[in-house]
């Protein structure tokens, strides 16, 4: 670039003409970058204590330089100040207080500080281009893009996308895809951040909405909105799951996601590097949905625990290997999908559970409510699982059992309400043995048994508990999939728990609203303890001034 301050009048509005448009930037950031290079470079030369403003005419080229002083009385710097007398042989009618112009000459400078005014233009149109760049792509994430591989750099792709560099990272990227310098590559727009060093814009290739995407652009259907991805999961590589609905009755989401003979959905499987994909219909019933995702294996019986998210999957013994799939690829992936956790076992394991599970119900009812064998059975069976639902159901449902009365109904419940009370009087006397105390008790939806669970885990006063954030007191613990034997790799064990281990209170079900509520009734002593102390503190000077006015009598 010349220089703009040896530069003529038409080579300065050329070259902001060129450099506006290379770097597809506006011209008039270019001309305020020159005018400030001129600024710089004729303070050194003048010297930097005066204030001085170039302006450069974006239509004729025109530079005009000067000098801005303040007129005072007495100067007190001689650089930026200016007494009156002086001041009007600049400017006729100049009073104090004002600020004239002093036209400056026109300066030659030197190589040094034209190397300086070019420094300055070019840091100037740097910024201005990392600008333009982030607001081109800000708004942009969730969008399929296509660049050109430039390097790879400690195993991170950067990718040339034309007026803006792109990083596909280690953990973006299909495992084993060869990337090589020079080859275009599609990706997808995860995030664009500000950087110092200019936008930083993250892209991926393993994500399952990029998945979406590009059966976005395979399937006219889906870009038109007339069949939706409801759900997608990706092992990157190696296998997938799309869960698909149509919005016309007319035409089949998964016939039209594969195309005729499979031209659609093996075009998505080329650009993921032979990634098998199953195409699913979605269902809303989620029992149909997970049947559904865990094809190609044959599921025998669904059980949804809602309350824990969890859901039960029977199937038949030769199924077992087939619907968990090889390193548990095929359970993880429709666990992902569906959005719960899946447990898989077979008709034999499902029969020992059921089994042991009303075997430890009978026994549990036979002792608490003092009752026979064949009664706790009959309880068992009819599905009644804990004292509380026999305790609280209608009378009428109770006394509905084939084989029971209303008086045999309301024995049931009373014995139920005295062995609950037991249980709580136990409880109590083991939380009053921990130390914690009564305040506590007192708060809402926390039991003598939740309590008991509160005092081992160190919290025993109402500061413990209002301490806590509502997630570590009530978040659910996570397991790790249950995983069974499997014929296509090493032998899967049984569930083992995580290092995260939820909230305290995550095993007794409490809702989100129920732990904020716990949480601030905890937290009220606080605020009263504030409104007390603010009435004695306006108390204070009103008692100084008593006494002051006390004395002086």
């Amino acid at each position: 670039m010349a220089s703009p301050i040896s530069a003529n009048k038409a080579e300065l509005l050329a070259i902001a003409n060129a450099v506006a448009s290379e770097k597809m930037i506006d011209k008039s950031i270019v001309i305020e970058a020159m005018e400030e290079a001129i600024q710089k470079a004729a303070r050194a030369r003048y010297g930097a204590e005066n204030d001085i403003r170039a302006k450069l005419d974006p239509m004729t080229g025109d530079l005009r330089l000067w000098r801005v002083v303040e007129v005072v009385e007495e100067v007190e710097d001689y650089f930026k100040q200016v007494d009156l007398k002086a001041a009007q042989k600049l400017e006729d009618g100049a009073a104090v207080g004002d600020f004239i112009v002093d036209p400056l000459p026109p300066v030659d400078l030197g190589r040094i500080d034209a190397q300086s005014a070019k420094q300055v233009i070019f840091q100037k149109v740097r910024d201005a281009e990392r600008e333009r760049q982030f607001e081109e792509f800000k708004d942009r994430a969730g969008e399929v893009i296509t660049g050109v591989i430039k390097s790879v750099e400690f195993g991170h792709v950067i990718v040339n996308l034309g007026r803006a560099e792109g990083v596909i990272r280690r953990d973006q990227q299909i495992p084993r895809e060869a990337a090589r310098v020079g080859e275009r590559v599609r990706a997808l727009i995860m995030k664009v951040e500000r950087n110092n060093r200019g936008p930083q814009i993250f892209l991926s290739r393993a994500h399952p909405d990029f998945m979406k995407k590009l059966f976005a652009q395979e399937v006219p259907e889906i870009y038109d909105g007339i069949i939706e991805i409801k759900a997608a999961a990706r092992d990157p590589g190696s296998r997938a799951k799309i869960g698909v609905i149509s919005h016309d009755s007319s035409i089949d989401p998964v016939g039209a996601c594969v195309g005729m003979k499979g031209s659609r959905v093996q075009a998505v499987v080329q650009e993921l590097q032979g990634e098998k994909i199953d195409i699913i219909p979605w269902s809303e019933d989620i029992a149909t949905f997970v049947v559904n995702a865990l094809q190609p294996a044959t599921v025998s019986r669904v059980v949804l625990d809602e309350d824990e998210g969890r859901i039960e999957v029977v199937v038949p013994d030769d199924q077992l290997s087939l619907a968990i799939g090889r390193r548990g690829q095929n359970v993880r992936l429709a666990s992902q999908l569906t959005g719960h956790q899946i447990d898989i076992m077979t008709e034999e394991e499902a029969s020992e559970k059921r089994s042991k599970e009303f075997a430890e119900r009978s026994k549990m009812f036979e002792e608490e409510l003092d009752v026979d064998e064949t009664l706790s059975q009959l309880l068992v069976a009819e599905g009644f699982a804990e004292l509380e639902e026999v305790a609280y159901v209608e009378l009428a449902e109770l006394a509905s059992i084939e084989g029971f009365d209303e008086e045999l109904a309301e024995e049931l419940q009373s014995r139920a309400n005295e062995a609950l009370e037991r249980k709580e009087a136990t409880f109590r006397e083991q939380r009053r043995e921990l130390g914690v105390e009564d305040a506590l008790a007192e708060i809402p939806h926390l039991t003598e048994e939740m309590l008991v669970v509160l005092g081992n885990a160190g919290i025993r006063e109402l500061d413990d508990l209002a301490d806590l954030a509502t997630d570590e007191l009530i978040a659910k613990k996570r397991e790790a999939p249950r995983r069974r034997n499997n014929a296509d790799g090493p032998p899967l064990r049984r569930p083992q728990r995580q290092e995260d281990k939820g909230g305290v209170l995550g095993a007794f079900g409490l809702t989100e609203e129920q732990g904020n509520e716990i949480i601030m009734a905890a937290r009220a002593h606080w605020f009263e303890d504030e409104e007390e102390a603010a009435p004695a503190a306006d108390a204070a000077p009103q008692a100084e001034e008593a006494a002051d006015a006390e004395s002086s009598q």
